[in-house]
């Protein structure tokens, strides 16, 4: 039976996986309508320079910031066997935060609205950290 930890994880791994998606198919039907070459979006400052939409990219980017702390805490649980609810229901808050900063993100993107979601993701982030630490001590 796999650990508690491993749902909210693979749910973070299926929301990196839309999100890469939607990346892959935004950036190609740009590059095809626009006839951009692939060579002429080598680095991200030419993507960023030829490219109208890039939304989905910069959301994937921020599945690596954030969240990796959140793959670690969770790596943390596991190894030192924590069986906390609270924990339990901040990692799923944190999950049900990150995809709804995705969808603003990748939709509409207000950024004040991005912008809270960020921030209670977080602040539920470092709490998460905060009952380990208790946990742990």
């Amino acid at each position: 039976m796999p650990s508690q930890w491993i749902w909210p994880m693979l749910a973070m791994v299926g929301l990196t996986l839309v999100v890469w998606l939607r990346m892959y198919v935004e950036r190609l039907s740009q590059m095809r309508q626009n006839r951009i070459h692939p060579q002429s979006v080598a680095s991200s400052a030419q993507m960023y320079s030829r490219l109208a939409d890039t939304r989905a990219a910069d959301n994937f980017r921020n599945l690596f910031e954030l969240p990796v702390l959140f793959y670690a805490a969770l790596l943390f649980a596991q190894l030192h066997a924590v069986n906390s609810p609270l924990l339990w229901w901040l990692a799923w808050t944190f999950v049900v935060l990150r995809i709804a900063h995705s969808g603003i993100h990748c939709s509409y993107n207000k950024v004040m609205h991005r912008f809270a979601v960020y921030v209670l993701g977080g602040l539920t982030l470092w709490a998460m950290w905060g009952v380990l630490l208790v946990h742990v001590l």
